[in-house]
Parts: C-alpha cells; sequence; structure tokens
C-alpha cells in the first residue's frame, strides 16, 4: 500500500516579521521544511506533496527531497483547502501522512507509531498534553473516544481549558481522506475550510478515530516567531550535547555548542566553548577543539588539536587533518586542504587546495594556495605562493626539507627542489635547484645624508 505524505508550507509567517518565507528559517543549519522532508524520506514514502503558497517560487527551489512534488495554494483558505490543493496527486489506496513545515522536530519513530495507530483503516491523530495549550486545537472526547477537534479561535470556555491538543499531524486512509476533504464547509468564525473537521465526518461515518501520544512536547512544537525558532534552536542543541556527553566527548559547558550537521567523535575528544560543527565533521580520538572554532566538512585525526579561533570551511571538497597536528589558533583552512600527521599551521595562517606532508610547518602569517607541500617543510613568516596570474591557477611543488625564509613570494608555476633553501626577501619566479640557497634580492644601499622630505607650512 502506496505511503503519500503532505506537508502544509504555505504560510507567510507574520510574526516572523520577515521578507523569508517561514518554512525556509533555519534551525541546526537546515529550513524548517528542509529538516521535515528529511523525516519524510527516513519513512520512504511513494510520494511527498508540499504545498507552497507566499514565497512558493523561493520555497521550491530551496529544498529537496526523494519523490518530491510541489502543489500551490492560492489563496490560502485554510489547512483543509490546502490539504485539497494535493488531493489529486495522492494515490487512491494507501495510507496518507500530513505533517506541518514548521514543525522541524518531529521524529521517524514517532511518525511510525502513528500510521501503526491508523492501520490503513482508521483516521489517527498525534496529539500532545500541553501546560499551555492556547492557539492549538482541543482534543473533544465522550466517554475516553476522540470524536472532534475545535479549533482555539473556535472553543467555548469550558474546551479552552482541554490541555489534550491536535499537534497538526495525522494519517489517514487515503480514498477516505479525499472523500472528507470534498465534503468540507467554511461555516465558522474564520470562513477556512478546517482540516480537523475531518474528525466529526470520519465519527460521522462510522470510522474509528484514535488519538497516538507524541513522546516529548518538543519533537510536536511549531515556528511562528523568532522567539519560539530560538527555542527550538537550544532544545534541539541541548539533545545532541547530551547525546554527545553520554558517549563519552567532554563539553565545556554544553549550553555553548553548535552542531548543524553530522558531528561524529571518537573516543576521549574535548570541546572548548562557542564552537559551531557544520556539515559532515568526524573528530578522532583525543582530539581538543580550542574555544570558538568553526569547523564545516573535515575529517581530523586522532591526538589533533584545533587551538581556539580556528576557522574551517572543507565545502564540497572537504578538509583533511591527519593524526597528531596542531592547527590554529586564528588559523584559516578552505577546501581542498590535506594536511599529513603532525602539521603546525599556526596563527593567521590560510591553506587553501594545497596539500602538507608529515610534519610540516607554517607557523604564522602565510599563505598556501594551490600548492604541494612536502614532508619537514618551514614555510616561514609572511610567505605566499603566488597562485593567480588574473586568469588562471596555478600550482607550486615543495620538496621534502626546503626551509623558505619570512617574506617570500613563490610564483607558481614553480618548484623548490627537495632540501632547498630559500633566503628570506626573495621573490622567486623560477625553479629552485634541490639542496641549494635561492636568493632573489635587490641591493642594499644606504644614502648618507639623505633627509625626509617636511611638509611646508603655509
Amino acid at each position: 500500500m502506496a505511503l503519500d505524505i503532505v506537508i502544509m508550507a504555505a504560510g507567510k509567517g507574520t510574526r516572523m516579521k520577515s521578507a523569508l518565507p517561514k518554512v525556509l528559517h533555519r534551525l541546526a543549519g537546515r529550513s524548517l521544511l528542509q529538516h521535515v522532508l528529511d523525516t519524510g524520506a527516513e519513512l520512504g514514502a511513494d510520494r511527498i506533496v508540499a504545498v507552497t503558497g507566499h514565497g512558493a517560487a523561493l520555497v521550491e527551489a530551496a529544498v529537496a527531497a526523494p519523490n518530491l512534488h510541489f502543489v500551490r495554494q492560492e489563496p490560502q483558505l485554510g489547512t483543509g483547502h490546502a490539504v485539497q490543493q494535493a488531493a489529486p496527486l495522492l494515490h487512491d489506496e494507501g495510507t496518507t501522512l500530513i505533517l506541518n513545515g514548521d514543525v522541524p522536530l518531529i521524529r521517524a519513530a514517532t511518525l511510525r507509531a502513528l500510521l501503526a495507530a491508523c492501520g490503513g483503516e482508521r483516521l489517527a491523530l498525534l496529539t500532545v498534553v500541553l501546560p499551555d495549550p492556547h492557539g492549538y486545537g482541543r482534543i473533544v472526547r465522550e466517554a475516553g473516544a476522540v470524536r472532534g477537534i475545535v479549533e482555539h479561535k473556535d472553543a467555548d470556555p469550558e474546551q479552552h481549558a482541554i490541555d489534550e491538543v491536535y499537534t497538526g499531524v495525522m494519517a489517514a486512509p487515503t480514498r477516505l481522506l479525499k472523500r472528507w476533504l470534498a465534503a468540507l464547509t467554511n461555516d465558522n468564525a474564520q470562513g477556512e475550510y478546517y482540516l480537523t473537521d475531518v474528525v466529526a465526518l470520519a465519527v460521522a461515518g462510522g470510522v474509528p478515530v484514535v488519538a497516538a501520544p507524541a513522546p516529548t512536547e518538543t519533537e510536536v512544537l511549531g515556528v511562528n516567531s523568532p522567539v519560539q525558532l530560538a527555542d527550538l534552536e537550544r532544545r534541539y542543541q541541548g539533545a545532541r550535547a547530551l547525546a554527545l556527553m553520554e558517549s563519552g566527548v567532554r563539553l565545556a559547558d554544553p549550553a555553548r555548542l553548535d552542531v548543524r550537521g553530522e558531528l561524529t567523535c571518537g573516543g576521549d575528544v574535548e570541546i572548548d566553548v562557542g564552537c559551531v560543527f557544520e556539515g559532515r565533521v568526524v573528530l578522532g580520538d583525543d582530539v581538543r577543539i580550542g574555544a570558538h572554532c568553526w569547523i564545516r566538512n573535515a575529517t581530523i585525526g586522532a591526538g589533533t588539536a584545533i587551538l581556539p579561533y580556528t576557522h574551517m570551511d572543507g565545502e564540497a571538497s572537504g578538509i583533511e587533518i591527519g593524526a597528531g597536528a596542531q592547527i590554529g589558533p586564528y588559523a584559516r583552512l578552505r577546501p581542498g586542504a590535506r594536511l599529513g600527521d603532525e602539521v603546525h599551521i599556526g596563527n593567521f595562517v590560510e591553506v587553501k587546495n594545497s596539500t602538507l606532508g608529515r610534519g610540516a610547518k607554517a607557523n604564522h602569517l602565510a599563505y598556501l594556495g594551490d600548492a604541494t607541500v612536502g614532508a619537514r617543510v618551514n614555510y616561514g613568516a609572511g610567505s605566499i605562493t603566488a597562485n593567480y596570474d588574473g586568469a588562471n591557477k596555478h600550482r607550486t611543488v615543495i620538496g621534502d626539507d626546503v626551509h623558505v625564509g619570512s617574506n617570500c613570494v613563490l610564483v607558481a608555476p614553480m618548484t623548490v627542489g627537495a632540501g632547498a633553501t630559500i633566503g628570506a626577501g626573495s621573490t622567486v619566479a623560477k625553479e629552485a635547484p634541490a639542496g641549494q640557497l635561492t636568493v632573489v634580492r635587490a641591493p642594499q644601499v644606504s644614502l648618507p645624508g639623505w633627509k625626509r622630505p617636511v611638509k611646508q607650512k603655509k
């Protein structure tokens, strides 16, 4: 039997006070809608239909998932009207799961339990008990059985006191859902077509309505304001921090950690405060991350120390650092950096699309771009590889055991042979022979009696 998922993502999100559509605001590095799509894909849906409206073109271009289709709700006449737009794309037989694009932390395990409660025969509602149910539709029961949902705006004082609420997530037999959607009316205070009215239609038709409780409040909370978005971000990061600590990672302060992707840690990893991890980051055993580092798409070998304020952005090609290396403080690693074991990259050193062999060192104030650097190279302060001629990038090759003095410019393409020394202040544009000293300097001149110009007074 087919599983279809409908995700409602048409709202403007007025309370966000932003030109960006609400579902594209980011939580843990991904848009709210992308979180929901990823969860839907985890369920193996045969078809996912996202209902867009406000900023539809922007939303549709920003997200992706297997078997994803879009329909537009224009104008927006309520939740029932939104699902009506998706109905023609749903399989005639099977189950339809309805989700909300602004409820990002719903878990696949919770949705599987809801689908099991539906069983392809019942209308199953995901519910939760909230201490403050303001704004949510209330679950109305008679003798314990679910008989309906009353929207907050239409509830009377007695119904306002109900603390069991509808989360906006339901599962229904698709053939019945299509019939109920066709029967919806807008006879209510808002003049909208409420999806929740399908409950009364199910009850009237003798279809069992069951409630499946959500395990936690956090995973069913929606985002309607920057305050709520920040609250969910902290809840999400708190859960990630707890899981890391339970696996043995030592966090200096779990409240000051941000994981915006996939972070995998070996044994005895230590992470100081204010660190941000994006994309896919792998930390080997005994890795130490100093305070306020930003790391994206990188693999870091065992025993390596990343000192404070280091910035690594591997983008698509990634960054690889070997074992026992020391990076930072204030270092910058860019895409394609491949650093061997025991490499030292110091303060204000930038490395891009370069390979450094075992034990190579660039301890301060240097740039290595499009370079292949051998083992045990000492790369001096203020030295750079001039890799760009204004149209094309060129490569610099530096052999093993080379010593590059301070304030040198290596003009690519060029090669420095193994064991060579480049004298401080040299601009080298030709091959530097192995084992030799290469110096390129203008003669030093001293002019006796020379005086600095003096500004004339008016």
